[in-house]
């Protein structure tokens, strides 16, 4: 048996109250990772699959559940990334995988595009009820994030029959032709595919950390909304041109920006001003991870499409858009797929929803508390954490040089992350140099105490080796 190697800080004396309480579940590494039996496995990935990927750090599942994830060389590890932000209901919840195995046994696909079943119209049924807006909606199902953009440009097109888009900078939609040209997050996913689709503008995206144009709130009264109607507007495209708005609610691969109050309500009045439709991109930041059911709830502003995908399905792929109804005037034919709304992964998102409503949209709202005030805590003590942001489950810490300067710090984000992994925390970035927090809803306190002592660990170490 190999000797298991303690990478924790020993945790706080029990008070005689508590004797009587479970200690709370902690990562485990018994072999550096990778391990003999993942160094294999990599091997063959390096072989055989495209190098196109972007792996975080070396590690190899062999399965999960619940918060954690083992891997093929027996180390446990504590999970705050989901899957980013896909296993809202966490790894292997009992019920969704009875749902899935109930429905897998009767039929796996019927091409819901060409039949019907009533999975899918019971689903769509409850995506119109828990999107925002009491009007009359419609569903499109697809198979993912990417996909669902896609859908949302090509109805957006059609419906107003204007061929403009504006998105944001720091934006990411995806990495089809459509969703790619609507993203703006990093150049490397654009090098070497162009021509994009035309008619895209990008305009700035509310980050008051990092205000482009170097002001503060609130006294900057939102001026990087008036720049899209002042300058955008104004001097480089004609508003009657734009069929649509598209944004994330909380930036997710542009580093968990979360836009100043006051943002959305004039936004969503500027669209409207000029017969502009908002798309939300809800796909990292619905379905109960910000303590709402989707992110855009925060704010008083409605939208007219939603995207949806990532923890709809608690794993399985499927995705969806969500539209007022009357945006519908596309007949059968103008846009369809094969898989899109396949039963198992439906039967898979009635149960996650279901468990989303009953309790943990509500988790997400109170163990999120718990854990911003535990990296709030952290930047109190590092330098180097220049800005902690997010809102639920969605947290994310921007790593700078120091709290003065604010410069970049992508190399020492790395070294962070890459430091947790060897502790037994799985933890991964965005944007250039911020580490995101999207760990499974059924998050515990305990879990976030956990999760705090190695950030902290692995925190104090690779300061202490900086150069003075």
């Amino acid at each position: 048996m190999p000797k298991v190697v303690s990478t924790l800080k020993k945790p706080a004396t029990v008070p005689a109250a508590a004797a009587t309480t479970p200690p709370p579940r902690r990562p485990r590494i018994r072999v550096p990772p990778p391990g003999p039996n993942g160094r294999a496995v990599l091997a063959k990935d390096q072989k055989y699959l495209a190098p196109s990927y972007t792996r975080c750090y070396p590690l190899v599942v062999k399965q999960a559940e619940g918060m954690y994830v083992e891997d093929v060389d027996g180390n446990s590890y504590l999970d705050f990334t989901a899957g980013i932000a896909v296993c809202a209901t966490g790894h292997a919840h009992k019920a969704v995988v009875r749902a899935i195995q109930e429905q897998a046994a009767k039929f796996l696909h019927m091409a819901g595009t060409d039949f019907y079943y009533a999975l899918q119209s019971d689903l769509a049924e409850l995506l119109a009820r828990i999107t925002p807006g009491t009007f009359d909606k419609r569903v499109f199902f697809t198979n993912s994030g990417a996909e669902t953009t896609e859908a949302a440009f090509k109805l957006a097109r059609y419906f107003t029959r204007r061929p403009r888009m504006l998105a944001f900078t720091g934006g990411f939609h995806g990495r089809t032709m459509g969703a790619l040209s609507l993203s703006a997050s990093k150049t490397i996913q654009k090098q070497g595919f162009a021509p994009l689709v035309p008619e895209v503008t990008h305009v700035p995206y509310a980050y008051c950390y990092r205000c482009p144009f170097n002001l503060t709130h609130p006294s900057c009264e939102l001026a990087c909304v008036d720049y899209i109607e002042e300058t955008v507007l104004h001097k480089q495209i004609p508003p009657e041109e734009v069929a649509a708005i598209i944004v994330e609610p909380i930036q997710g691969e542009g580093g968990y920006v979360v836009p100043p109050p006051g943002y959305f309500e004039k936004l969503g009045a500027l669209a409207k001003k000029h017969g502009m439709l908002l798309i939300v991109d809800e796909i990292q930041s619905g379905l109960g991870r910000t303590g709402k059911m989707f992110a855009i709830q925060h704010w008083d502003v409605v939208p007219d499409i939603v995207c949806i995908a990532k923890g709809i399905a608690s794993g399985l792929p499927l995705g969806a858009m969500v539209s007022r109804a009357d945006l519908h005037t596309w007949g059968p034919g103008a846009h369809a797929n094969t898989f899109g709304g396949n039963p198992v992964a439906c039967a898979a998102a009635l149960t996650t929803i279901g468990l989303i409503e009953r309790e943990l949209m509500a988790n997400a709202a109170k163990s999120g508390a718990a854990f911003k005030a535990g990296l709030d805590d952290l930047s109190e003590r590092y330098d180097v954490i220049g800005d902690v942001r997010g809102m639920g489950l969605m947290l994310g810490i921007e790593i700078v040089d120091s709290k003065r300067t604010r410069g970049k710090a992508a190399a020492l984000r790395n070294e962070i992350v890459d430091r947790c992994f060897e502790k037994g925390l799985l933890i991964i970035g965005c944007g250039e140099n911020t580490i995101r927090f999207c760990p499974p809803l059924i998050l515990t306190e305990s879990d976030v105490a956990v999760g705090m002592a190695i950030l902290d660990e692995a925190l104090e170490e690779v300061t202490a080796a900086r150069p003075a």
